[in-house]
């Protein structure tokens, strides 16, 4: 075991050197080697689909891709022949160390119920970085991933985009220059998360109860954070004392002003509709509805306000407001042109995100919806990208963007496909191959299977 940990160790240190120390520290040069991959299939994250293609990485970037690309002195190159080349998979709607495997008393941080508005709250306070589901998401090819408050509140908090490496404290794995976003939620479950019976009104005393209950608290808040934001920005205008600093309003403001992006947990077509007609009253915008079940009945609205959906391949029912989806959800939403994104919500399906794209561009053809490999492959990478802000670093094949890509043993849209390597800035955080490059948490070390055996 103590072979297995002081090679984990130095794995450990090689990306840190590739990370910033904190989240004000720049971002030191890359130490990544040069890395050639030849003769591969390649989804190149924008819809394309191209064959016999190179991909060369450098220096922590995407320098080249296309065919007959040279190979630098001392690269390493890789026989990519019957293998696929995509960008990694960036989740954007993940629970990864707030939620963390093995989930026990003490551990959990995924929401803070203590009230119907907590947008004081940072996830990245509550994650654990040690929790075993971030070596499983990476090796499920997931580069980035989005770390949400719950849905138990209407204001859940901030949440934080993270590089999916190993890692000590969360500042190590924070997106460097990725903005912040607002976790708000509508429907049922933030209701539901107060009162056990919430169609009895005042069992509790507290609201909300009801759906209406849930909008007049929502534009309670924006009503207030324009009053603060507007009182802000007049005393430092004039030079005078500026309003006692409240947290929760700051966060609210931040968002007016276009620096925080709104991620709503949003289920019905109906209320997905309301909420963005709110949003044009108060001036904000709702970057992306998550879950989103009925996001086709709205797909041409969606497409219009700019808009994006997270949503899943086939996982509906579970309660009222779910009942209605449909498989082709996620093939409606790309033939309107929308901005259409698988996301997990849960440490398991995290792993095999690429099954669940396939089970969705399956759904899609099967319904004569057209839709190709290429296309698909944008609702893992550079669709969530742009929802979060950092298009113009990850998400696609473009050489000068970050080289956050996986190798696929196969055809990544099929059930036995297995990312065989992942690369974060350039540098190797998952090999298939190399037993001593395998995660191993604190939480598992010694036990049987964790892998840190010799």
């Amino acid at each position: 075991m103590t072979v297995r940990f002081a090679a984990c160790l130095a794995m450990l240190m090689m990306v840190f050197r590739a990370l910033p120390a904190d989240a004000g520290t720049p971002r030191p040069e890359t130490t990544a080697a040069d890395v050639l991959i030849r003769n591969a299939t390649v989804l190149d994250g924008l819809g394309g689909e191209h064959q016999a293609f190179d991909v060369l990485l450098s220096g922590g970037k995407v320098a080249a891709i296309g065919r007959a690309v040279s190979a630098p002195a001392g690269a390493v190159v890789i026989d990519g022949t019957g293998k696929w080349i995509t960008p990694g998979i960036i989740d954007v709607h993940s629970h990864m160390g707030n939620g963390a495997v093995p989930e026990v008393f003490g551990m959990e941080s995924v929401g803070e119920f203590s009230g119907t508005v907590k947008a004081e709250v940072w996830a990245e306070n509550g994650i654990v970085v040690q929790d075993p589901a971030f070596g499983r998401a990476a090796a499920g090819g997931v580069t980035t991933v989005q770390i949400l408050p719950g849905s138990g509140n209407l204001f859940g908090g901030r949440s934080v985009v993270l590089k999916v490496v190993p890692a000590r404290t969360v500042q190590d794995m924070r997106f460097d220059g990725a903005a912040d976003g607002l976790k708000m939620a509508c429907g049922e479950i933030p209701s539901y998360s107060y009162n056990p019976h919430p169609h009895v009104y005042g069992t509790l005393g507290k609201a909300p109860a009801t759906r209406a209950g849930n909008f007049a608290i929502y534009r309670e808040m924006w009503t207030k954070a324009q009053g603060y934001a507007k009182a802000v920005k007049e005393a430092k205008a004039k030079g005078t004392k500026p309003p006692e600093r409240n947290l929760q309003l700051e966060t609210l403001a931040d968002v007016l002003d276009g620096s925080i992006r709104v991620h709503m947990h949003c289920h019905r077509a109906d209320e997905m509709a309301m909420v963005m007609e709110m949003a044009k009253t108060f001036g904000y915008r709702v970057t992306a509805f998550h879950h989103a079940i009925e996001a086709y009945k709205i797909a041409d609205i969606l497409k219009s306000e700019g808009v994006c959906a997270a949503m899943w391949s086939d996982w509906w029912g579970y309660n009222m407001e779910s009942y209605d989806g449909i498989p082709q959800n996620m093939g409606l939403v790309e033939q309107a042109g929308g901005c259409a994104m698988i996301h997990s919500d849960h440490s398991t399906s995290i792993q095999h995100l690429n099954q669940e794209a396939a089970k969705a561009w399956y759904s899609a053809v099967n319904s004569g919806i057209p839709v190709t490999k290429g296309q698909a492959w944008r609702w893992l990478s550079s669709n969530p990208a742009k929802a979060l802000g950092i298009e113009d670093r990850t998400g696609s094949l473009v050489p000068g963007l970050n080289a956050d890509v996986v190798l696929w043993d196969k055809d990544p849209f099929s059930i036995y496909a297995r990312a065989e390597k992942v690369f974060v800035d350039g540098n190797l955080t998952f090999d298939r191959g190399n037993t001593e490059l395998r995660w191993v948490s604190d939480f598992e070390l010694g036990q049987a299977g964790a892998g840190d055996e010799k």
